[in-house]
């Protein structure tokens, strides 16, 4: 269908009454008007984003201090685990997208299936991470071996589920509102990945132990000793105990999230007419993409974007803990991030209107760059991590625009 075609043939059925339409002009008229999405439909379609955002905060934030912390674990090996998930999670996009791409229709659609079988095992091997073994050696493959295979799982869920945008409705305009629904839903999941885990992980805190009076200065260190070595196992198996229960919960919403896309959305198999007639292999495909200028400027700085938050979030719960010494805070911290950047998109999706995408991406992401390298130069202050915290959100919310 051309350009502007299918909006001359609704309107022209709109304007018409039925008995002057021919039937076949009838029947479309009523295949375009059930083409319709239902808020209903819109609202369990953007639901389906939640998971990949809640479990993306959730190891961003928290899984180098828990290997560290929690598992105990050498920094090197700890820092070979995060490189390599990272790594195979950049290889199995697109992996998963070429095998879906050959992959056939069935009675539940072409992208659906993948999502509902991924689910379970990706939710087992999210548990799994966040586990520890009772073993004394093979720790690292262990939790090298489920990143993995999580990464790939949870791939084989996200992948399909965003190109299922162009499933969903012929109508530009439909799949257009689903997507600002999904992206709604996408920067709430954000802040309940971070409010799950730092909240429930950090009720769990490590007692201070006073120098009981009745103790004399022989037997003090002995017995002290002994009580402090209880007390540090006791807060250990507390605080392992605390991310599992975190693990549950988000692997709780991760299936009903999906549970709710695939009751609630149907995959349009009509709406594959959206593509070219003439099928483009795959490399076919890499090489026009690679060849359009603009996208790639816009891929590579949302990739430099991307990195650098991504470098902030592993590092910025140690940074709290040992460096600020904020232990007790940094939950809430990462929390005061997550909400800055929550309250302030509509702010910087106005900016955007009124001066333009690009500068608002200039300006959203280098406001934070002072802040930052203040709170490193100056003494520990909380008032003043906190207010970097919310700098650093609003320019989260200037990133969250940049790819649309």
């Amino acid at each position: 269908m051309a350009k502007g075609e299918g909006a001359e043939s609704v309107s022209s059925a709109g304007l018409l009454q039925p008995s002057i339409l021919k039937p076949e002009e009838l029947v479309r008229s009523k295949r375009e008007s059930k083409a319709k999405l239902s808020i209903c439909s819109k609202v369990c379609y953007a639901i389906g984003g939640a998971p990949y955002q809640i479990t993306g905060c959730a190891l961003g934030f928290f899984l180098q201090i828990y290997l560290l912390d929690v598992v105990q674990m050498d920094p090197f090996y700890a820092s070979i685990i995060l490189f390599v998930g990272r790594a195979w999670d950049a290889i199995t996009d697109p992996l998963v997208g070429f095998f879906i791409s050959k992959s056939s229709w069935t009675c539940f659609g072409r992208l659906m299936p993948w999502i509902v079988f991924s689910t379970p095992f990706g939710v087992i091997s999210y548990f799994m991470i966040w586990l520890v073994p009772d073993i004394s050696q093979g720790q690292v493959m262990w939790y090298l071996f489920f990143y993995c295979i999580f990464q790939t799982l949870v791939t084989c869920f996200h992948v399909p589920y965003s190109a299922l945008t162009m499933f969903i409705s012929r109508e530009q305009s439909e799949r257009d509102s689903a997507t600002a629904y999904r992206m709604t839903v996408e920067v709430l999941g954000t802040v309940l990945g971070t409010a799950i885990q730092g909240q429930i992980v950090g009720r769990v805190d490590i007692p201070c132990i006073p120098d009981p009076p009745f103790l004399n200065m022989n037997n003090s260190s002995v017995v002290l000793e002994e009580v402090n070595i209880t007390r540090d196992t006791g807060s250990l198996s507390d605080t392992r105990n605390a991310y599992m229960i975190a693990a549950g919960v988000i692997g709780g919403i991760y299936i009903l999230c999906a549970t709710i896309l695939s009751l609630g959305v149907r995959e349009r198999q009509e709406s594959s007419e959206l593509q070219l007639a003439e099928p483009v292999s795959f490399f076919q495909g890499l090489k026009l993409v690679m060849k359009h200028g603009p996208y790639i400027k816009l891929i590579a700085a949302f990739l430099f974007t991307s990195l650098a938050f991504m470098l902030l979030e592993g590092n910025f719960a140690l940074f709290c803990t040992y460096t600020l010494g904020f232990r007790n805070e940094f939950q809430n911290i990462l929390l005061a991030i997550m909400l800055s950047a929550t309250l302030t998109i509509p702010l910087w999706q106005w900016f955007l209107i009124r001066f333009g995408k690009k500068t608002a991406v200039y300006i959203g992401i280098s406001s934070a760059t002072p802040f930052l390298i203040s709170v490193v130069i100056l003494e520990s202050n909380l008032v003043m991590t906190y207010v970097v915290a919310v700098a650093a959100g609003m320019s989260v919310a200037a990133a969250f625009l940049l790819p649309w």
